[in-house]
């Protein structure tokens, strides 16, 4: 199917354009274009056309435990709500939070996110179905010694072989939780893994500064440099967190060209102490991306928040009100700071057709000094009128289909799995 967008602008722009999508790609752009056959028209006037932005890290099926023990030291909130919940999930479970996750990301601009969760084809499914694109893994875990060593392996090449089943836009990622819940040997393999079928990989690193005192205890080294050590830290690999990384390390993952994703949001909500390093991450040229974390610790998935949070976090921190400036923090929203992502964080012809069209006359959008200081300083999810993914229209009027069905699913898991 073709789709011409008539009338919309680009940020920066004073006229209006014409954005003509086919087979799934900006096939041109320009004023008054003469739409391709078979297109359907979609009249963009008074709406802004921007890429989506990139959610790049996430748990999406903890959209069930929004609100579960909030407000709660980090283990107690482990040990006493979430983990006994996550025991109850099936697939099905899984598969309805995550649908109520691509909602939320639908209405709140998000059009591709890197997830890390249990039941790798029931969250395959929902992406498949709500239209997102999405990188997806079998979670690895095996703190309990080799036996579950061995299942995490086993069910990994099994959902590696499986996932040829779903389209291009479910991405299979290697996904071993962390270094202090995944043994040497097991990050040994999966870098072995990733090298050998040329797969990315994402992990949870130096969230916490007890991580960093656990690691130096058991292995005498920092984090990022035991990750190096097993092979890990490569130009394949989501860090997710990075909070307490120091200057050697950073070095380091420069060096090897990896991908560090901050969370602002939910490490504020979790205290975990200290503020992502985005200067000296950034004076070393290393990718950076923004993630949500889940909706049990943030507890929004809307990145628009999660984009006001990390410029002013930095500009707090630094003491410095130039810091992060708006532009550089929608790059990093939109995936254009992180190539591992596969965004460009532009709209130009032969760019994937997966773009906003935003509504310009709400008011936190007025008056328009600047759309994208509005976009970062501004606005929320709700400015998002239209989203395109892959050429197809998923929200139109902010109305998506299936919606009320996907709310009333996820309520009744959520109550049977969050029940005492």
């Amino acid at each position: 199917m073709n789709l011409l967008i008539r009338n919309t602008r680009l940020p920066g722009a004073s006229e209006p354009i014409d954005i003509q999508i086919s087979q799934g790609r900006i096939q041109a752009m320009g004023p008054a274009l003469t739409p391709l056959d078979h297109s359907e028209l979609l009249d963009a006037q008074g709406m802004a056309a921007t890429p989506g932005l990139v959610n790049g890290h996430t748990h999406a099926s903890m959209t069930l435990f929004r609100g579960f023990g909030d407000d709660m030291p980090l283990m107690q909130w482990l040990q006493t709500r979430i983990w006994p919940a996550e025991a109850r999930l099936t697939e099905n479970d899984v598969y309805w939070g995550a649908r109520l996750a691509c909602l939320e990301m639908i209405r709140s601009g998000t059009v591709a996110f890197e997830d890390m969760y249990w039941h790798f084809h029931g969250m395959a499914r929902a992406v498949e179905e709500s239209g997102l694109r999405a990188g997806v893994g079998a979670v690895m875990i095996d703190v309990a010694g080799e036996d579950q060593a061995a299942s995490c392996r086993r069910l990994t090449e099994q959902t590696f072989e499986e996932s040829s089943r779903y389209s291009e836009r479910v991405r299979f990622t290697l996904t071993p939780h962390a270094i202090y819940t995944v043994s040497p040997a097991s990050l040994r393999w999966t870098a072995e893994f990733s090298a050998r079928h040329d797969l990315p990989v994402h992990i949870h690193l130096s969230e916490t500064h007890h991580e960093v005192e656990q690691c130096l205890q058991q292995h005498g080294v920092r984090p990022a440099v035991h990750l190096d050590r097993q092979g890990l830290l490569t130009p394949r690999v989501l860090l997710a967190h990075g909070v307490w990384l120091d200057d050697d390390e950073l070095d380091l993952i420069a060096a090897r060209g990896a991908t560090l994703v901050t969370n602002p949001v939910s490490n504020m909500k979790l205290a975990v102490g200290g503020v992502f390093p985005f200067a000296r991450a950034a004076a070393r040229n290393i990718p950076i991306a923004l993630g949500s974390d889940g909706a049990a610790s943030n507890n929004s998935l809307d990145l628009f928040q999660e984009m006001k949070c990390l410029a002013l976090i930095q500009k707090h921190a630094q003491n410095d009100p130039t810091a992060l400036p708006a532009h550089e923090a929608w790059d990093v929203a939109t995936g254009a700071r992180a190539s591992l992502l596969g965004r460009s964080g532009r709209l130009v012809p032969g760019e994937r057709a997966d773009l906003l069209l935003l509504r310009n006359e709400d008011p936190e959008m007025t008056p328009e000094h600047d759309l994208v200081s509005n976009l970062v300083y501004a606005a929320t999810g709700h400015v998002v009128d239209t989203m395109i993914v892959d050429g197809k229209i998923l929200m139109k009027n902010r109305i998506i289909p299936g919606e009320e069905e996907i709310r009333r699913q996820a309520r009744a898991i959520a109550a049977r799995v969050c029940a005492p």
